[in-house]
Formats: C-alpha cells, structure tokens, sequence
C-alpha cells in the first residue's frame, strides 16, 4: 500500500463522525488515518483526496480512462451535490480490472471496521484468480520515485502497496520485507505459468481428440506419440504394475521416468478427465466408446459467450462448422497464451535479478583487513550467483584454481554465507559469521596449484556429485534438499536385499549426513552424524569415497578451520588403524583434501605425523601411495622451514619402497611440491640436491667391492625429477626476467622441446605460470646464452661450475660394466641437457666432457693419463649428451666419436668394456642400428687388425633386435669380409657374430651360409690346431646351440662336439686339454636340457660325454662324478624311450586293422612338416 494510508498504531479520531454520517444517510469513505499527519498521497481514497473536487475521483490515474456512463464533467455535477457509494467505487474497479487499486481500497476498509460485502466476497474467492492473465495499462505505466514502492510485476496478487518502512526503525527491515514480497510476486508468476499450461493442455487434448475421429477413419495413419499421449499412457501403466502387484516393476518404471509424478493424474494434464484403467480399455476396445464431446469443459479458458456457436448442439449439418470455429478460437488463445508466458518468463527474470540485487544492498560492507573477522556482525552475502533459491553455497572441488587460496590472496581467505530471511528455532543458527582459512605465505603459481590439487580424487559431475558438493545454509534449502534426494532414496530402500543396492543408498545418504551434520547445533550430535559418515559404507570403492571426499572438502568450507579440526580431524584419527585398506586410504586422501582448510600449525603437525605414521607402517600399496600424494599436497601448503628436514627423509623414505606405485607416486606428484617449497626457500641449490649428490659419493665409497645398485638408482632418479624445478629456477632468476613481454605474438613451444613430463607438475610450464610465459622466457634464454654470455647469472653459474663437474666426476667412479648404472646415468644427462637446451648442450656440456676424454693422436699408443676412456665417462657421454638431438651434425659427432674411441682402445690394448657399453646402450633402440653399422664399417675396412678385431666383437652386441633385412644386407658381408682377411685372430673374433645370427635369425639362405661359414672353420685343415679357434667355437655352441634352430642342433652342432670331444683325448698339452675340456663340459650342461633324439643321444652325445668323463677322470675329478650321473640319466632315457615305442608299436599294430587304416596313417604322417627331432619330441610327450 501507499505510504500514508494505513497506520496501525494511530488509530482515526472521526470514527464517531463518520458513523453519524452514516446515520444522516450519507456514504462517505474516510481513511482511518485522517487525524495522522503524513505526506501527500496519490490515493484517490485518502482524506485529502476527499477534500478536493469530487472530479478529482475519476480522472485519478488509479481510475479507468473508460468507466461506462461516466464523464469528467458529469460526474464533477454529480458529485457536487453527493459522493460516490463505496459500493458503486468496488464495483467500477473490480469491473475494470484495477485488482491492485481494490485490495487496497478493501484493506483500508477492513482497517476502519467497515467492510464491504461485495470486495470481501471477491478477494475470497479463488476463483475469480485462476485465469486472470493479463496486467491492465495502468499498472505497467505507473512508476514511482526510488524512494517510493518497487515497480508493480504483471502477479495480480502483488503485495508492493505496503509501506514497507511503516513498521521498521531501520532499513534493514525495509529491504528484508521488500526481498519477501519480491519472492511472493516471483511465486504467484509460477502459479500463473501453471494456469497457462492447463489451457495449453486442454487445447492439446482438443486438437488430440479431433485427430482420434481421424484415426477411426483411417487407423492405417498413425504418427509419433506426442508427450501428452505418452504420459497419460505412462500413468494407466504405473497403476496397471501396482493393482497387480508387480511394485518392483512399478518402482523400476518409475525410475525411469523421474520427470513424471505417478501419484497425481493432474500431473499429466490439468484439467484432461482421467481415462479408465487399462483392463477396461481392453475390455471395450470393441465397442464404441463415449464421444468426447458429449460434455463440455468450461475451464478452457474460452467463456461461452465469446464463442460462435455452442458445444452441444442438435444439427448435424451445423456441427462441423461449429467444431472448425472452437478450433480456431482455441489456436488464437494458445497464441495469446504463449505470448503472455513469455512476458511472465521474462517478469521473472527481472524479478530474479532483482532479489539478488537487493540481497546485495541489504548485507552490510564487508569487516576491514584490520578488524575482527569473526566478529558476529561480519555474515556477508556470496559474490557468486545463487543456485536454485540462492541458499546454497556452491563447492566445485579444491581442484579449481578460484576455490583454493593462491599466493594473490591476502594472509586469509574468507568465504561468507547468506544471510537468512527466515527464522530458525536455534540462535546458532541464525546467523553465520564469514568461514576464515589460514593462508600460508607460499608463491606457488596457480597452474602449479590447481595441478597439485588435481591429485586429490573429488566428483562433483555427477547429479550426486552436485548434491554433496553443495551445503544447504537455511530451513528452506534443507527441504528443496530433501526434495531432490528422497525421491533416489526411497526406491532403493524398498529395493535393499542385495549388497550393490545397499551400497547405494548409503551413497544417496550422504548429503542428508553432511547437511545435518553442517547445520546441527549440538557438537555431540555433529560428531555422532560424521561418525556415522565415515562408518557408513564398510569398504567404498573409489567413486564413493570421492563423494565422501567432495562432502568432506564442502563442510570444510562451510564450516571452517575450527572446527574441521575440532570435528573432522577425529573421524580420520580414528579410522587411522581399520583393519579394511578402502577406510585407511580413505583417512589417507581426506588429510590432503583437507589440507587447505586446517589451521596452518595443525597441517604441518598432526596432519603431517599422521601421514608420516601411515607411510612407515601400513602394509597396503595402495594406502601408502594416497599417503604420498597426500604429503604432497601438505608440501605445497608448509611454510615453517623447520620442517624441510622431516620433509626430506619423507622423500628418502618414499623412494625406498618397494612398491612401484609409491615410488610413482613419489616422482610424479611429491618431488616436485617439495622442490617447489625448496625454491622458495633457496634450498634447492645450496641444499637438496647438494644432499643427494653427497648420498651418491658416499655409495661409491661403500660400493668399491659390490656397489648397491638399487640405492644408486633411488638417489639419481630423485635427482632427474629435480632436473624441471632446476630449470625453473634458472630461468626465472636470469638477468632478463625484467624484459619479459607477453604483449603481441609469442611463438608456441616446440612440441619436442622438453623431454615428455611424469606428471603434470613436472612441466617446466606449470611450474613458471603458463606456456605463454615459458615461451617469452626461452627466447630470451637462447638469445643470452648465445649472444651475451653468463655474468651475473648466478644460478647458471651454479650449474655450470658446480653440478656439472661434480657428475662428470662420479660418472668417472661408477662400474663400466654396470649396465644398469650406465643406462641410469645416460637417461639422466639426456633429460638434464634437453631441459637446458641445445645451445647449453653445445656450448657447457660437452666442452667439459671433451676435455676430460682427450681424444687425440698422442695418446694413441699409451694409456698414461687416459684411463677415462676405460671409464664409465665414454658411454654416458655417447648416449647421454651426445643423442640429444637427432640432426646430421649431431650424428657425425657421435659416429666420430664412437670410431675414435674404437681405434684409441684397440690400438692400445685397452680393454674395450667402455665401447661395448657404449653399443649396448645404443643397440637397444633400432634407430642406431645403421649409425652403428657405419661405425664398425669404419672398423672392418681399417687397416689394423687390431681394429678389425675390436669391430668383429662389436657385431655380436649389436645382433639382437635388428632386422634380418638389416643382418642380411650389412651384416653378413661384413663378417664374410673379416672372415676373407690373413689374420686368424679377426677370423676368430668373428665367431660369436656368426654365432648370434644362428640364434636370432630364421632366413634359411642365411643360415646356411652361416653354417658353411662355420664348417670350414672345423673342417679346413689349416684350422686344425687353432686351440683359440677351437675354444671360442665351442663357447658360442653352448651360448647358441639351446635357442638354435633344432635342425642346425641336431646335424651340426652335436656331431662337432663330438669330434671335438674325441679329439681333445689325444691332446698333448695339459693345458690346452683343460681348457677345451672345462668348455665342452659348459657347452654339454646346456644342451642337455634339449630334447635330442634317441639317435643323436646314442651316436653323439653320450659318445661325446663318456671322451670328456675320460679327460675329467685325469683333469678335474668333481667334474667326472656330474659327467657320470649326466651319462647315467641319458642311458636311463634312452631304455625307457625304447620300452615306450615298442609298447607304442603293438598297439599301433592293432588298432590299424586292413590296408585303409594303414593307408590313412601314412597319409597323416606325410603331413607332418615338423622336423625329425620334433616329431620324436611328439611321441616323447605322448608316453
């Protein structure tokens, strides 16, 4: 109402006056108000409007500009003599649809004791509401000042004529009572858009029951289901399945259709006569059913008079037509329906907005940095929109980057909760002060911290997910909660025998438990609510511990750091030691989920001697590896640098595992926070890995005579993770950090530029802020390095001076012949100098290495001074610095090198453990195979034999893993080459190459020229007395023959043992019968766990056998005693084997009955393409 009208607490001094008026016959209205003194007011019906000139009554704004009957001047005559009755006044606003204008004028009625019949009657009959749609003129012209009443919405029961300041001492309260009314305007908009859905549905029905009269015409035409149809069908369905008891499947089938409510047949279409059930449909499916027209509905929304002709009507000639007017009428007022909901739809937008505005200006301005912020006068209003009814704060996960502090906070990060409308019977909870966390002093960038929060597994995708991530803050939210949940509880309570089904309605649960548990006044009853959230699932897999984590992380905002450590803390505490791992890993993510919303002393204390307890003690790999990631989170929290020392045994400890997931776990996601909370302690350089470079030297020590290898490579791959936050720190501590611009076009990072990250934490572009800034930095990176040098650049210098020489040193100190210890090295300089770059590859790695290597022509002769190139120094530099990067002069770097090195070592006499490590390591990926090749063409074509020999060995390493195409066309020729040279040693170095190539190939034209290789090598006499020949042929028979081609087994190499057995009898020099001996007894041992046929075990191996038991018998007694027991099992094997096929014989014998059967067995047995020895091995394995 207007200001001024109405005043409760002064009540009128003319009430006697004006029931003598009454009395003298003369109808007055007079406001209640009249000896109160107030501002002039626009309403016609107040005292001062009474006072002027009755034409002053109609030509006011609230008065139709076409009252029937009435002019200015005739009623400016009229009412000089009289008023107007109050009743004629009803009725003339009621008749033109000034509703608003009336129930005011009725309030001020009912306020004066004198109440009108006709306005009662009317305001209490609901009916006269339902269809009102539409907002005469006048009210959507009137507007008044901002200090005046909100603009009038198109609800025709709007409250905005009450003076809302009348009754407040502040204005608070005004703007409180104004969001109510805004709210009840919003909620009798709704109400109006349901009223235009009934008549859009009656006229659906209108149109659907015009086509049914086509459909019986021609039932061959039948179209889709249109929604109507299919929800009418929907329901007779759903109370078809329950008068006939099927209730699991009615309750299925309601699942299914969620968006319908099976309890009320209104749902389906307002005001549609219900249908029979379905057994009546198909009992009368035969008979003609009633006409749908037979009654008529006067809810349409079309009066009878405005209509052409009538529903019912008994010519037939006129009924046709009658019906196609009713439809056309219906289609105009659907139109109109349809533009008069997108009004409304619009109004309540407006209206939306502005209760979120007024919200706004209703909150107080928000406490100074300086003062208190938990004082109780400090509950704010959320920045963000409101969802749904706008009493939700919304929780999207710690994951977010706008959720979780960053270093652009302030020192605390507030989050502030609506203030509430509606009275709560607890004090409490009434009112909520804003939720402070303590923030550390950290300068982590966002990106980095958004991806270390990442690791902590939350769901808020989900319809679940949603509901726990949100915590309702009022009465009112706490039941459109309900709402939304019950209905997914309650199915699944009736559907609760089997374990999934319960498993999930616990799951449905847990919403209900935060909430309550969030909003409960007592700290016994919270504690008992959260006990039973962490106890309400006995083992949850992943997914529901996510949403127990995502409703954990919600309170936790909502509540604050008090009292999660007060109430949440003591849930995990307790849980710390289940006997199930699902609730200890559960313990182990919710402390770094709730990392960034506990008290900064209890986060690195408890929380941090939790986790250190759970790493050191709990036996599942699983708990251990959340654990880990866990401390991470905590490391990018910390900021009391007394705890870098219980942060570094954590990492010593986790590396140590022996589970690789921890250790994963340690390297992807630990490492790198804790290297970040060391850079921005400056410990990084000065400190970590100082440390484990010293831990490095110390094993070396230790490990002169058996170095501990696992250890080794526990400290070097902590070191290679700490390869992206050295780099980091490089670039941003450089002299051109100032000059950073990243205004304009910034060229995108090559995609090969970094070696691939472990994790998203290792990428030097998380770590630095962005790509675009890591890319503004490397330009200017390269552009130092090769232009304007390193002065000044202290922490390069570090790297330069210090590192590199200190590794370089303890490569010198490792185990050549340590190919783990290699490879672990090489895959460390090769991630250190891609990361750094080509131009500091160039220009600070590999000067350092070439001048301790020293590959020059005086040192060919001797190796005084140059026993690095014996070292572990030579490999890690070829296949660590030396391949990173792929161009053609980076290859013929390498190639020489390689080429130098073989030609230093062989012409010294060295021993080449260096080089094989160096072919090795490299023959392991296919794509140095023909740079190799190349390499030992070099040596094959070299004019010393020395060199040659060195190049022959080399071919043996390089075999395994390439192609046969590759073997056949560089291979072979080079070996045939060697083979075709004068001198007996390159010969003899050429045997384990031909060796390997009988193991690894199966070409069967290469296999023979291999073997015609390897026979004149025995058979030629001019080989006769080659004892190194004859020794180095029978050490490759025993590495081959057990992986050889059977065939080549069984026709070459057995015989030729033989022979060589039978002839090491006769041999005149002990020393040279020994030698042959010991490896004829290491190449019999591995080929007795071949198959061999019972010819080749009588003819060849038991005969060589029993030659070697004779020279062990003489040579080394302890060998004869294993030759006798090995000839003793062999002569057991061939007995039983001939026992076996004679028994196999007779009942072959008589099973195969006439010529056919013999017949048929030949024809099978000429199918077999098996060799001989494999098909004695069938029979063998059929005994």
């Amino acid at each position: 109402m207007a200001a001024g009208n109405v005043n409760p607490f002064n009540l009128s001094d003319s009430d006697d006056e004006a029931e003598q008026r009454a009395e003298d016959g003369v109808d007055i209205e007079k406001s209640p108000s009249d000896g109160a003194p107030g501002p002039l007011s626009n309403n016609p019906f107040s005292p001062q409007a009474d006072a002027e000139a009755p034409g002053l009554l109609v030509s006011s704004t609230r008065t139709s500009p076409s009252v029937e009957g009435i002019s200015v001047s005739a009623s400016a005559a009229a009412m000089a003599e009289t008023r107007v009755s109050v009743d004629v006044i009803a009725a003339q606003l009621i008749r033109d649809h000034y509703i608003l204008t009336a129930l005011e004028f009725h309030t001020e009625l009912l306020e004066s004791g004198r109440e009108l019949p006709r306005l009662r009657d009317y305001f209490s009959n609901p009916g006269n509401f339902e269809r009102q749609t539409g907002t005469p003129p006048a009210c959507k012209d009137q507007g008044l000042g901002p200090g005046g009443p909100l603009n009038r919405a198109g609800s025709i029961s709007t409250l905005d004529s009450l003076d809302f300041a009348r009754y407040s001492d502040d204005g608070n309260r005004e703007s409180d009572e104004r969001v109510a009314v805004l709210e009840f305007e919003l909620r009798k908009a709704k109400e109006t858009i349901q009223a235009l859905r009934t008549n859009l549905t009656q006229a659906a029905e209108s149109d659907t029951q015009e086509r049914n009269k086509n459909y019986s015409s021609h039932p061959e035409t039948q179209e889709p289901i249109r929604p109507l149809e299919k929800r009418a069908l929907n329901f007779l369905v759903n109370e078809y399945l329950l008068k006939n008891e099927y209730k699991l499947s009615a309750i299925t089938f309601s699942d299914e259709n969620d968006d319908q409510d099976f309890e009320l047949w209104d749902d389906v279409g307002l005001n549609i006569p219900k249908p029979p059930d379905l057994l009546q449909i198909y009992r009368n499916c035969g008979s003609a059913l009633p006409s749908p027209r037979d009654t008529v509905d006067v809810a349409v929304g079309v009066e009878s008079g405005e209509l052409t002709g009538n529903y019912i009507t008994q010519k037939s000639d006129l009924l046709q037509q009658q019906q196609t007017e009713v439809v056309e009428e219906l289609e105009y007022q659907i139109s109109l329906l349809n533009e008069e909901k997108q009004s409304l739809a619009d109004q309540i937008k407006k209206l939306q907005s502005e209760i979120q505005s007024l919200r706004r200006t209703v909150s107080p301005p928000p406490p100074d940095q300086g003062s208190q912020p938990n004082t109780p006068s400090s509950s704010t209003i959320p920045s963000q929109p409101p969802l749904e009814n706008g009493q939700y704060l919304d929780i999207r996960g710690a994951s977010e980057p706008d959720n979780p502090p960053t270093e652009s906070n302030p020192s605390t990060q507030t989050v502030s909760n609506p203030t509430h409308t509606s009275s709560q019977p607890h004090a409490k909870l009434k009112s909520r002060g804003m939720v402070v966390f303590d923030q550390p002093n950290r300068k982590l960038s966002p990106a980095f911290q958004q991806a270390l929060l990442s690791f902590c597994k939350m769901s808020a995708d989900s319809r679940l997910g949603a509901e726990v991530s949100r915590i309702a803050d009022n009465e009112e939210s706490v039941m459109l909660m309900l709402g939304r949940c019950l209905p997914h509880i309650v199915p699944n309570v009736l559907l609760a025998k089997r374990e999934r089904m319960v498993a999930h309605l616990c799951q449905e649960l847990i919403p209900l438990i935060l909430c309550t548990a969030c909003l409960h006044p007592e700290p016994k009853e919270r504690d008992q609510l959260l006990h039973i959230l962490f106890n309400l699932i006995k083992r949850p897999d992943d997914e529901q511990r996510q949403m127990i984590l995502t409703g954990c992380v919600a309170f936790a905002r909502h509540v604050g750091p008090t009292r999660v450590e007060a109430e949440l803390l003591p849930q995990c505490w307790e849980q710390i030691n289940h006997k199930y791992p699902e609730r200890r890993l559960l313990v182990a993510e919710a402390c770094g989920a709730l990392a960034p919303y506990l008290p900064k002393e209890i986060r690195s204390s408890l929380v941090l001697s939790m986790l250190q307890q759970m790493l050191a003690e709990d036996k599942a790999d699983m708990v251990r590896e959340a654990v880990v990631k866990s401390l991470a989170i905590i490391m990018g929290y910390i900021d009391d640098p007394d705890k870098y020392s219980q942060g570094f045994e954590l990492m010593l400890l986790s590396l140590g595992d022996p589970s690789e997931r921890v250790v994963s776990a340690i390297h992807q996601v630990f490492i790198p926070a804790f290297a970040a909370w060391t850079t921005e302690l400056g410990n990084l350089q000065t400190t970590l890995i100082p440390s484990l470079l010293a831990r490095i030297e110390k094993l070396l020590k230790q490990g002169e005579h058996g170095l501990d290898e696992h250890k080794l490579h526990m400290f070097l791959s902590a070191l290679q993770s700490l390869i992206p936050p050295l780099f980091s720190v490089v670039i941003q501590n450089a002299p051109f950090t100032h000059r950073v611009n990243l205004q304009g076009d910034i060229p995108p990072i090559e995609v090969t530029r970094f070696p691939r990250p472990a994790s998203p934490l290792q990428d030097v572009a998380t770590i630095v802020g962005s790509r675009e800034t890591l890319s503004a930095l490397l330009i200017l990176y390269d552009y130092q390095l090769e232009h304007e040098g390193t002065t000044g650049w202290d922490s390069l210098l570090w790297v330069v001076n210090q590192l590199l020489p200190q590794l370089i040193e303890i490569v010198g100190r490792i185990n050549v012949t340590s190919t783990t210890c290699v490879h672990e090295f090489s895959r460390f300089f090769w991630r250190l100098c891609r990361t750094f770059g080509k131009i500091f590859t160039n220009t600070k790695v590999k000067p350092q290495f070439q001048e301790i290597l020293r590959l020059s022509e005086e040192n060919v002769d001797a190796l005084t001074g140059n026993g690095i190139l014996t070292k572990a120094t030579v490999p890690i530099y070829a296949t660590g610095v030396l391949t990173c990067y792929n161009q053609d002069d980076d290859r013929k770097l390498l190639v020489g090198f390689l080429e130098d090195v073989m030609m230093t070592l062989s012409l010294s006499h060295a021993p080449l453990d260096s080089l094989k490590a160096s072919f090795v390591e490299l023959g392991a990926n296919p794509v140095y195979h023909e740079l190799l090749l190349t390499v030992l063409w070099y040596g094959v074509v070299h004019t010393s034999a020395l060199v040659r020999c060195t190049a022959a060995r080399m071919f043996e390493l390089i075999l395994r893993g390439m192609s046969e195409a590759l073997i056949d066309r560089r291979v072979a020729p080079a070996l045939i080459t060697l083979c075709s040279g004068p001198e007996f040693s390159v010969r003899i170095s050429t045997i384990p190459a031909f060796g390997t190539i009988m193991e690894t190939v199966t070409q069967k034209e290469l296999l023979e020229r291999v073997k015609m290789q390897l026979a004149s090598f025995l058979e030629d006499p001019q080989y006769q007395d080659q004892h190194s020949l004859h020794m180095e042929i029978i050490r490759t028979f025993g590495r081959v023959g057990p992986n050889a081609e059977p065939r080549f087994r069984d026709e070459f190499v057995l015989p030729h043992l033989h022979k060589l057995a039978l002839g090491n009898n006769v041999q005149a020099t002990e020393s040279k019968r020994i030698d042959i001996a010991t490896q004829l007894f290491e190449a019999y041992s591995a080929l007795s766990c071949c198959f061999i046929s019972e010819e080749l075990m009588v003819n060849h191996f038991l005969p060589g056998l029993r030659c070697l038991r004779t020279d062990m018998e003489q040579l080394s007694p302890e060998h004869e005693v294993i030759l006798s027991s090995m000839i003793k099992e062999g002569e057991m094997k061939v007995e039983n084997r001939g026992i076996g096929q004679a028994e196999g014989s007779v009942s072959i014998a008589a099973s195969l009955v006439g010529e056919d059967a013999k017949t048929k067995f030949l024809s099978k047995m000429g199918q077999l393409t098996t060799s001989g020895a494999m098909l004695a091995n069938v029979f063998q394995r059929k005994k």
